[in-house]
């Protein structure tokens, strides 16, 4: 099959909220693939690989995942690109979720409250205070999901949240960033 755009992930949980996301922002007629890493380490020696096996497709292009975590955003995003760029696809479309995936979370506390059929108003009415306000700012947004819902499973807690992601209603900046550049990098597709 043809691919129009390929996902390089980070880790398994991201392709869980983007099987969720996608559809709602890629128009029929793309066709998307989202290949899964096993961590930092994984993806980047996967990147080179992965951009080569997909050389007798040209038109397909590439959007790297990543969590940001304590790296310098920047500097992160200059060494994915530079893979990139060494194996031959130097247009591609790098993302990195500042600091990490559940700030994607935190930025959307209904979602959070409906996944666990919480009280309703028990979580979203916290959405307001600051550091739910601009959840990218926490070092530890999966400490601070782990507070909220107890005990924290990645992969566990993005299937439960998922569906519930507001495209719109969502705090986290880099998740808004996200949107934009997949829905601008994709426009000529259309």
């Amino acid at each position: 099959m043809r691919y129009d755009v390929i996902f390089l992930l980070e880790e398994p949980s991201i392709k869980v909220i983007l099987d969720a996301i996608l559809p709602q922002v890629i128009p029929d007629g793309i066709h998307y693939l989202c290949l899964v890493h096993q961590g930092k380490q994984d993806l980047a020696s996967s990147i080179p690989r992965k951009i080569r096996a997909f050389q007798y497709q040209p038109q397909t292009k590439f959007v790297i995942v990543h969590d940001q975590d304590s790296h310098d955003c920047k500097s992160l995003k200059a060494e994915l690109f530079n893979l990139c760029h060494t194996a031959g696809k130097p247009t591609v479309l790098i993302r990195i979720i500042c600091r990490e995936l559940e700030s994607w979370f935190l930025g959307d506390l209904a979602a959070v409250e409906q996944a666990y059929n919480l009280k309703p108003q028990s979580l979203s009415k916290r959405q307001t205070q600051r550091k739910f306000r601009d959840p990218d700012r926490l070092n530890s947004a999966k400490q601070e999901l782990k507070k909220l819902v107890g005990e924290y499973y990645a992969a566990t807690h993005a299937k439960a949240i998922a569906p519930y992601l507001s495209l719109t209603h969502n705090t986290s900046r880099s998740f808004h960033i996200f949107l934009a550049g997949i829905r601008n990098f994709i426009a000529d597709l259309v």
